[in-house]
């Protein structure tokens, strides 16, 4: 049985100036219920996310600011960074850890820049909401092998699919600059690179 994350919650002291914030960030206002006064749901859904953030009155019995390394994948980190601050977040700089796997807690062994070799999960920054609830944005442009369906390919939105066929343009360009021919059957060769890439299996020569 397939199971899909679908909900986090996040607990908010005021729950107006949180949807302030994150609709502010782009994030999709999906619904805002009371049922009385003191019980109310707000959902946002970050762009491209299947997975939402719930926030309210009475939905969580966690201190506000308490949530911590909520993650966030992106395909171009210091895009993101950029965003991230024109939309009136406070991001950390792009970073990326010592150890060079995944990030330690809190601020330990962080090294400024993104990871040198820009190696696919390697690249991170991170954000508060206004009461203090934790975000890591990752950069991930290549999947694991085995973390997706090779026979499932699906793009969360117009944004992602973008940004896939720009990866393919730019990895093409090198082949054929590589090969010394152009090659009439580009259009294959897009659609075996982009799944295989999301597959994070072996991409095509």
């Amino acid at each position: 049985m397939d199971m899909k994350l679908e909900i986090v919650v996040v607990p908010v002291s005021d729950v107006d100036r949180a949807k302030d914030f994150y609709t502010g960030l782009g994030w999709r206002l999906d619904a805002d219920v009371a049922t009385d006064d003191s019980f109310r749901v707000v959902q946002v859904t970050p762009p491209g996310s299947p997975a939402s953030v719930i926030f309210g009155m009475s939905v969580t019995e966690q201190a506000p600011g308490t949530a911590r390394g909520l993650h966030l994948v992106v395909d171009d980190i210091e895009a993101a960074h950029a965003e991230l601050k024109r939309n009136g977040a406070d991001p950390s700089e792009v970073f990326h850890d010592a150890g060079g796997v995944f990030h330690h807690g809190g601020t330990d062994a962080r090294v400024p820049g993104p990871d040198p070799k820009r190696t696919s999960y390697g690249s991170f920054l991170s954000f508060s909401d206004p009461d203090g609830n934790g975000y890591v944005l990752q950069e991930i442009t290549t999947r694991l092998p085995g973390r997706l369906d090779p026979a499932t390919t699906t793009y969360s939105s117009a944004g992602d699919l973008a940004s896939a066929l720009r990866r393919a343009a730019a990895a093409h360009g090198e082949r054929e600059a590589r090969t010394g021919a152009e090659d009439p059957d580009w259009p294959d060769w897009y659609a075996r690179y982009m799944v295989a890439e999301q597959a994070g299996t072996e991409l095509p020569e």
